[in-house]
């Protein structure tokens, strides 16, 4: 096995904030990059005083998804702090940014702009509703984004006030394009020596997972609505109520559907005439369901949950957080990591869900304090002890 992750020696300049520039910036240090987050004066990034506080006031939600990142204090409303990150354009790989459109572009830190300075450069730009179209110019939120792409149209139960889903799901998932398009162009760099712009956002991020949604809309020209747990086109794949909870099961096709009516001694189910096939379980599904829970209700979570399994029916818990970070698998997969943080101790992170056999991800770096290695990384790129000097002096630089 390779001693070094897939990215090691690859220089990414991070100028993102909240959740989904530092969420791709934050998968891509943990493939090995060397990413270099530059924070604003007066707080740093904005997620670093939202979500739960630790006793220190460092935020809880900052403090996972900031791992494997060097933090450095530029301020960009001097020519000096625009001038610093020049130099660093020439000698990086990658830049992100997930700043409100057109703020790079007016202080000459756009694309075309560090284009001229280094032409291999890779730069990444994640937005509310990407670089072109009407509504280019738009900030950008996941709450918004849920609601423009369909996400809450669909989501929730019918007959009830829209609901989002509670992670940042466009967020989140617009990172990981990011993430996903900047390997892609730096394969292409890799062929040919040419930099390019990657450009995504968390419209388009919301769209594109509306896979089943948008099927039905395109085969019959109908928008589907909210169905709870319950799936568009399959039935029963949902949460059922137990005696003492719920568990969730996945009738997805005619043979799972035999194995749960077998399993819960149920096979009388299998000559119903409302239930023959997924059509008409799909034109019945709230028949469907009341009878399933009747049964169900029977027994408890775990009695059923050991009962389908055998069976080889497939099915699951629903877990609240502290049972997800006790389940073996969960542990197993290494999805609990534990970190030393420089004032905090010992902290925990959601682990990494890459796993490589021969270039394993690595977690190398605790999060950053603000500002904590502003000195290191300039002397990197070439700053002697005077020019830092001078420039904390001068306040570009903290």
């Amino acid at each position: 096995m390779s001693q070094h992750p897939p990215l090691k020696g690859l220089k990414v300049i991070d100028i993102t904030q909240i959740m989904a520039g530092p969420y791709c910036t934050m998968m891509l240090g943990d493939m090995g990059a060397d990413v270099i987050k530059i924070e604003k004066p007066d707080g740093g990034d904005d997620i670093r005083r939202a979500g739960p506080p630790f006793i220190t006031g460092e935020s809880a939600t900052f403090l996972n998804i900031s791992r494997n990142k060097r933090s450095i204090v530029v301020d960009f409303k001097m020519d000096e702090g625009v001038e610093i990150v020049r130099q660093m354009a020439r000698d990086s790989d990658v830049l992100v940014q997930n700043l409100r459109p057109g703020r790079l572009d007016a202080i000459g830190l756009g694309y075309d702009d560090l284009h001229c300075v280094n032409p291999q450069l890779i730069y990444a730009t994640i937005s509310g509703y990407g670089r072109t179209g009407p509504d280019k110019d738009r900030p950008g939120f996941d709450l918004m984004a849920q609601g423009a792409t369909g996400i809450m149209s669909v989501t929730g139960h019918p007959d009830q006030p829209p609901v989002k889903s509670s992670i940042p799901i466009t967020d989140v998932t617009a990172g990981m394009f990011a993430a996903f398009g900047i390997l892609g162009a730096y394969t292409h760099r890799l062929k040919t020596g040419e930099g390019q712009h990657v450009d995504t956002s968390l419209m388009e991020a919301g769209v594109a997972l509306t896979l089943w949604e948008s099927a039905i809309f395109f085969g019959s020209d109908l928008s589907p609505g909210p169905n709870g747990s319950a799936h568009q086109i399959s039935a029963p794949y949902q949460a059922v109520r137990t005696d003492d909870g719920y568990i969730t099961i996945g009738g997805a096709n005619q043979a799972n559907w035999e194995r749960i009516c077998h399993a819960i001694e149920r096979a009388d189910l299998l000559e119903d005439q409302r239930f023959l096939d997924n059509q008409g379980r799909m034109s019945h599904r709230i028949d469907l369901v009341e009878t399933l829970e009747a049964t169900f209700e029977t027994q408890t979570s775990a009695y059923w949950l050991e009962t389908l399994q055998n069976a080889g029916v497939p099915c699951g818990p629903i877990n609240d957080m502290a049972q997800v970070y006790a389940d073996p698998q969960v542990l197993a997969r290494d999805m609990l990591v534990e970190l030393e943080h420089p004032t905090l101790g010992t902290i925990k992170n959601v682990g990494s869900p890459l796993k490589f056999t021969e270039t394993p991800t690595t977690l190398h770096r605790p999060p950053p304090l603000l500002g904590q290695h502003t000195d290191e990384v300039l002397a990197d790129y070439g700053y002697s002890a005077n020019d830092i000097a001078t420039l904390r002096e001068r306040k570009v630089i903290q």
